[in-house]
């Protein structure tokens, strides 16, 4: 009877391990963006899920550059001439695969520095501590390894 309460619990930590693990492995929450040339944070992204589709919005600027773009004069669309905190650069991403936590579904990402438009995958790495960002024009990509948060909780 003992035993048996035992393995019960030990079972139910094991089960609650394994799904805290599972929910690391979403791109949602905040992340913080690293310039490519520099290899230094230069955003902070909060990607937030509704109803299974994902998007993210700049939250902060982690700059000290007082010559950095404040709008995004080079946007296409709805985001014209919009001010780049609070901007929403990341539309449309859905779960796609269970075998290597793709996320992508035809989503976008804005790179508001440039106006332009990317198809996107991402994928969490080293157990959500990490999120591949794959942006595609065409055959042609470009990829960054955003850092989560350290400021906010695990998802």
């Amino acid at each position: 009877m003992m035993n048996t309460r035992i393995l019960k619990t030990l079972l139910g930590l094991v089960l609650m391990a394994a799904g805290s693990s599972f929910a690391q492995m979403t791109p949602v929450g905040t992340w913080h963006s690293i310039d490519d040339k520099t290899g230094e944070a230069k955003a902070e992204i909060q990607i937030i899920d509704k109803e299974g589709v994902l998007s993210g919005r700049v939250v902060k600027s982690l700059r000290n550059d007082p010559n950095a773009k404040k709008t995004c004069e080079d946007c296409k669309d709805d985001r014209k001439g919009q001010t780049i905190i609070g901007m929403e650069i990341i539309r449309g991403v859905k779960f796609e695969s269970s075998s290597e936590f793709l996320w992508a579904g035809g989503g976008k990402i804005l790179d508001p520095e440039n106006g332009k438009e990317y198809t996107l995958k991402m994928v969490p790495q080293e157990g959500g501590k990490k999120l591949q960002v794959r942006g595609y024009i065409g055959p042609f990509y470009r990829t960054q390894t955003w850092l989560r948060s350290q400021s906010q909780g695990q998802p």
